[in-house]
């Protein structure tokens, strides 16, 4: 699991607030399948927003702490029945797109005329 600072945690929230849950988890609780979710959408978007769909706080305690565990993420915001977690992108993933060789020529708009 990993750790955020107290400025970090805040920028994050910020950032969380205009989000709406991606995933949600229902009366079947934390499944195999459901994990598998949570680690497609983290790695898609890095900050997500999880609805849980039960009355227990404890509940949602432990599946934060699952999910932060098996999938490595940091825990964010845990309010009300919203989930906040965060996992930054693989280093590879995060670089840049190759830019254009210097050698490769560059590809020109052509107009047709006929």
């Amino acid at each position: 699991m990993q750790q955020l600072t107290s400025a970090q945690i805040r920028e994050l929230r910020a950032r969380a607030h205009a989000l709406n849950p991606v995933v949600s988890i229902a009366e079947n609780g934390l499944s195999e399948a459901v994990l598998k979710e949570i680690d497609a959408c983290l790695k898609a978007h890095e900050l997500i927003k999880i609805r849980v769909y039960g009355d227990s706080r404890d509940d949602r305690l432990a599946y934060l702490e699952r999910i932060c565990r098996e999938l490595d993420c940091a825990p964010v915001q845990h309010i009300g029945k919203l989930l906040v977690i965060y996992r930054p992108a693989p280093a590879a993933a995060a670089a840049k797109t190759p830019r254009r060789s210097a050698k490769e020529p560059r590809r020109t708009k052509r107009s047709f005329q006929g």
